[in-house]
């Protein structure tokens, strides 16, 4: 495996930012293979993380080396993968700019069937934001300990609150989780799969329940896990080796 720390100019964000990105081991013409552009997962950071969080914490460039998929880790900062009131818009760099360029600069496959998401806390209401906004584009994303209700974030967090989405209700909007499950499931067109589990003593537990139980009425396609587990890296870093062997790669 490669592990590539990539610094570049946003221009949609008007700045140098970075992603951390995991490549497999190329498959050489003299091996008689031909090296076809890789399955790719978009790996998504929480709050208080950076591009780098998923390789310092966890064994993820361990993990993915078996399933031949490479894997994409931006930086987003406090942003909640919104495009900010007060701030850049960080949406439109993680939903089209981003894929752009990583796929520029890496082979990486742009087919649906071979793109993922996946994320923690902040980085897991990013994933599924992304798969129910563009489902055209994602076969699969992965919640863990996922902030999958931003409205309670306005009680626990104000100041960043009003930062990201200013004063505004969001509820019905298009940073809603629960307003895009029900958009989606009943929209014509292929549904992405979803992967959802939580830690029962995380202080999203309640938010995720509520989740749960949007999806179980939404037709969707999805599993739902929770166990003993806090907000933490030794809970991600098992589930995300859960997740791995749950996202449908063309073995």
């Amino acid at each position: 495996m490669a592990l590539i720390q990539c610094r570049f100019y946003s221009e949609v964000l008007g700045l140098n930012t970075s992603m951390t990105v995991i490549l497999p081991d190329p498959e050489l013409p003299d091996s008689g293979k031909c090296t076809a552009p890789y399955p790719t997962l978009y790996l998504l950071h929480g709050l208080s993380d950076d591009d780098s969080a998923w390789t310092r914490q966890t064994s993820i460039e361990r993990y993915v080396a078996k399933y031949k998929i490479a894997v994409v880790m931006p930086q987003v900062f406090h942003s909640f993968y919104t495009n900010m009131v007060s701030g850049g818009a960080y949406w439109t760099f993680i939903s089209e700019e981003l894929p752009r360029i990583a796929r520029s600069f890496f082979p990486l496959s742009s087919a649906r069937e071979d793109n993922f998401t996946a994320g923690l806390s902040m980085g897991g209401y990013g994933a599924f934001k992304l798969a129910l906004s563009h489902p055209e584009h994602f076969a699969a994303a992965a919640s863990l300990s996922g902030a999958v209700d931003v409205k309670t974030m306005k009680d626990r967090h104000p100041e960043l609150y009003a930062q990201i989405f200013g004063n505004k209700d969001i509820r019905g909007t298009q940073d809603d989780l629960f307003h895009l499950l029900e958009h989606t499931s009943s929209a014509d067109g292929a549904k992405p799969k979803l992967y959802q589990c939580c830690g029962t003593e995380d202080f999203l537990y309640e938010d995720n329940l509520a989740f749960r139980d949007a999806l179980s009425n939404s037709g969707m396609d999805y599993i739902y896990e929770e166990g003993p587990g806090d907000h933490d890296w030794e809970y991600w870093d098992a589930r995300i080796q859960d997740v791995l062997a749950w996202l449908p790669i063309k073995r």
